[in-house]
């Protein structure tokens, strides 16, 4: 066995090091844009009079970030050439994300945002995999160079996790000679419905509640009247970009239909192991910077004429954490090399329970440093001059989301006891 971080991922974080220093940085430290990672962060970066919505600013400097990552030639990276990306593997966006993680609060690697140098397109792959030649004529082109924002409403206001018992319906209406479908509903958390051109709206259309089969995804243009914001949910972390939406009366014809009817929710899975264990990566690069930061301040730091450092209720708390962060990181990298190994299908068969095991172990773990970091820093740790507080309010709300912690225990214990999946040695 090879534990080696393979030669070529290794010198790509060179690259990623040098353009971060010779783009990113200039364009961060620009116009006080620091003003948006430093202790003013949260402020800068919420409109408070406009429903706490990001300011425009802001997202303008993301975009300016992404432009040039694009034109660099790293933010596709993990796409096929095809979309000019660099059919970048699992193991090695897992490497990138943490490394830029541990690397702490900044314009190339946004915590709050998700966004990074590296990106996440998990749409594009959507369209290519469901799409009908159409679909892909028409989205994917604005979807790789941000002309066309795709958002996502399966929550609900009554259903989280049960996303198979959805109160959305979808009914068969013909108009003017073309068939199509008149949706009511409301979504819940529909993040970046603010820019979104389109919503991949999730309804039952077929079957009773609880059926997995029966619910459709269409493509709703979020132009159309019946589609409102009723509110946006102020978070613990701001800005929001999470609002409740109604749709009432949407017509959209039988062509918005965005794979096979009633099989909808298999697009819900499709990305589903790729963005748990980039997100476990993220918390164990998190989680580092977290504990290098804390180490360095106890060497630093001297009460009562000694450092921090030599106290053993400083030193072993932070060995735990390390010690965890080790472990948890290995089996990301394991996961996300068994992942590169296989199809989606046999990944989700076979390892549907390790990533979910890397995914609420990572954020447990973020959450928790982020914590041990502010004790060891003391009142500077507690306030915005520092990041852990940052750190916290991004990462705690992956207990949540994603599938909470609950949900991945859930399905490990479904391998475990043989409920789904094949046995656990049949995969190993």
């Amino acid at each position: 066995m090879d534990f080696e971080i393979p030669a070529d991922i290794k010198a790509y974080l060179g690259v990623l090091d040098a353009f971060i220093e010779s783009d990113i940085k200039p364009l961060q430290a620009k116009d006080d844009n620091e003003r948006f990672f430093d202790h003013r962060r949260e402020h800068a970066r919420t409109d408070w009079d406009n429903q706490g919505l990001p300011r425009h600013d802001w997202e303008d400097l993301l975009k300016q970030m992404r432009q040039l990552a694009d034109k660099a030639g790293h933010l596709r990276f993990a796409l096929p050439k095809e979309y000019g990306g660099k059919d970048g593997s699992n193991l090695a966006m897992a490497v990138i994300r943490e490394h830029l993680a541990a690397k702490g609060l900044g314009l190339f690697n946004d915590l709050q945002n998700e966004t990074s140098i590296v990106g996440n397109m998990p749409t594009v792959l959507m369209f290519r995999d469901f799409g009908t030649p159409e679909q892909k004529r028409d989205f994917i082109p604005g979807a790789l160079d941000g002309s066309i924002i795709t958002a996502f409403g399966l929550t609900e206001p009554d259903h989280g996790s049960d996303a198979t018992w959805m109160e959305t319906r979808a009914v068969p209406e013909t108009r003017d000679g073309v068939r199509g479908w008149l949706i009511n509903g409301q979504k819940m958390w529909n993040t970046g419905m603010h820019v979104a051109t389109h919503d991949l709206t999730f309804a039952r259309t077929a079957g009773k509640d609880g059926d997995a089969i029966g619910i459709t995804c269409f493509i709703v243009p979020t132009s159309d009247p019946g589609v409102i914001i009723e509110e946006y949910l102020w978070t613990f972390n701001m800005p929001t970009d999470h609002p409740r939406v109604s749709f009432k009366n949407v017509w959209v014809p039988e062509t918005a239909i965005l794979g096979q009817p009633d099989r909808g929710l298999e697009l819900a899975q499709h990305f589903v192991h790729e963005n748990r264990i980039r997100q476990a990566a993220s918390g164990v690069g998190a989680a580092q910077f977290c504990i290098d930061e804390s180490v360095k301040y106890a060497k630093e730091r001297k009460p009562f004429g000694k450092p921090l450092a030599v106290n053993q209720a400083i030193q072993f708390p932070l060995a735990e954490a390390h010690t965890e962060c080790e472990m948890i990181r290995n089996l990301v990298y394991k996961t996300a090399w068994q992942m590169d190994q296989m199809s989606k299908p046999d990944v989700a068969r076979y390892l549907s329970d390790r990533v979910s095991m890397c995914n609420y172990r990572a954020n447990r773990l973020v959450c928790q440093t982020a914590d041990l970091a502010m004790q060891v820093h003391g009142g500077i740790g507690y306030s915005r001059h520092k990041q852990f507080e940052h750190i916290y309010r991004h990462h705690r709300r992956y207990r949540i989301t994603e599938g909470s912690e609950e949900i991945q225990i859930r399905k490990v214990a479904a391998h475990l006891f043989g409920f789904i999946g094949k046995p656990k040695k049949a995969a190993e």
